[in-house]
């Protein structure tokens, strides 16, 4: 099956746009308007992933990867790939601004080479999440060639847009027999102001803005609501009070007794953060960094925390009553870390059974997930 992206316009008045198939796609079948929907009868898995934000050592393994040639990303990304292909939906997040080709890369406030998107859609990724404090780090032009190049590859992206009626739009993907909606919001877009006359080039957090989404989602037809938010205190453990304030009220709306929001996605920290069910609706503060490089934290040490995040993983179970929540009858998390020195993202229990000692890593971020209680509601730690 070829499955393609679609834009439903938040008005429900025009099918905005449809994205390139590719490779990860094929297991897809493409929720479009008019479409008769896939007979409902069987779960399905979402996995969602961390800040992917490559700093100079990132790219130059790429660049090592691609034999001098360009960059390849694939290498990196290969030792979670099974896990990300096998998921019905898979999502990531996209941090820093994709570069044209031929130009110079850097750490931050320049540009990531447009590789990395076809790498991820080549791991199994299907879209991403674009809002964040990096968003316009190259302002409009950046902000447009970050998703040109998604949409080369394949890749699905919420939260940024080029055009006024892009930004008025969400992002619809397959999973499996579900349509899910694909929201995406930033807590700022860092020293850079919005474009003249662009307001709607970044979608910032507005919790009334937010749910409105979410509803307009749902009536376009959204089985299953997602929404990523880059927010919370760099380095830090645990959610702050924005965090925990704007979890509690995303998660209590409702429409006619459904939850709005059915799983709330966290970047931004650096760190691993706990996982939580608010409301009966499951949020992960924070996922961490999946790629990023040799990270310095607030005070200037080198901290390998910011080389470590979660994968998180949520099976969905069909409603027992038509017009009724898709439940999470389901939720895992998979620690995994990027080694830089290898050049490689890791998934830790894999490393550990063979071999690795790398316990100690996992068991911390293993206490962060499960720091307010998540195991309680019945988070396990997945393979």
């Amino acid at each position: 099956m070829i499955g393609r992206r679609h834009q439903v316009a938040l008005a429900l008045t025009a099918l905005l746009a449809a994205g390139a198939a590719c490779q990860n796609h094929e297991r897809h079948e493409a929720a479009a308007p008019g479409r008769p929907a896939p007979t409902v009868g069987r779960s399905f898995t979402l996995v969602a992933s961390g800040d992917v934000m490559p700093h100079n050592s990132v790219t130059d393994r790429a660049a090592f990867d691609a034999g001098g040639t360009g960059y390849d990303f694939r290498p990196m990304l290969s030792g979670i790939e099974p896990l990300v292909r096998h998921a019905d939906l898979a999502l990531c997040h996209v941090e820093t601004v994709l570069a044209a080709d031929g130009t110079p890369v850097g750490p931050l406030d320049v540009a990531s080479p447009p590789q990395i998107a076809q790498g991820l859609a080549t791991t199994g990724y299907d879209g991403c999440s674009t809002a964040s404090e990096h968003a316009l780090d190259d302002g409009a032009p950046g902000l447009g060639r970050t998703l040109d190049a998604m949409d080369r590859a394949g890749l699905g992206h919420a939260g940024t847009a080029r055009t006024e009626a892009e930004a008025h739009s969400v992002t619809m993907l397959q999973a499996g027999p579900a349509k899910v909606a694909h929201l995406s919001y930033t807590f700022s877009t860092g020293d850079h102001q919005l474009p003249a006359g662009q307001p709607w080039s970044v979608n910032l957090i507005d919790a009334d803005r937010m749910v409105a989404d979410a509803r307009a989602a749902r009536l376009s037809g959204a089985d299953v609501v997602v929404v990523s938010v880059h927010w919370g205190t760099q380095w830090q453990d645990a959610p702050d009070r924005l965090q925990l304030e704007l979890a509690q009220r995303l998660t209590a709306a409702r429409t006619n007794g459904r939850p709005d929001i059915d799983l709330i996605l966290g970047t931004h920290a650096h760190v691993p953060q706990a996982y939580e069910k608010v409301n009966g609706t499951w949020v992960i503060y924070g996922m961490g960094d999946q790629i990023a490089g040799e990270m310095y934290n607030d005070k200037g040490v080198r901290d390998s925390r910011g080389n470590e995040s979660t994968i998180g993983r949520f099976t969905f179970s069909p409603p027992t009553a038509p017009g009724g929540r898709w439940p999470v009858t389901k939720a895992e998390f998979v620690p995994q870390t990027y080694d830089v020195d290898a050049g490689r993202v890791i998934d830790l229990n894999d490393a550990i059974a063979h071999g690795a000692d790398l316990e100690g890593v996992r068991d911390r971020i293993r206490d962060v997930v499960l720091s307010r209680g998540a195991a309680g509601d019945g988070l396990t730690m997945g393979e």
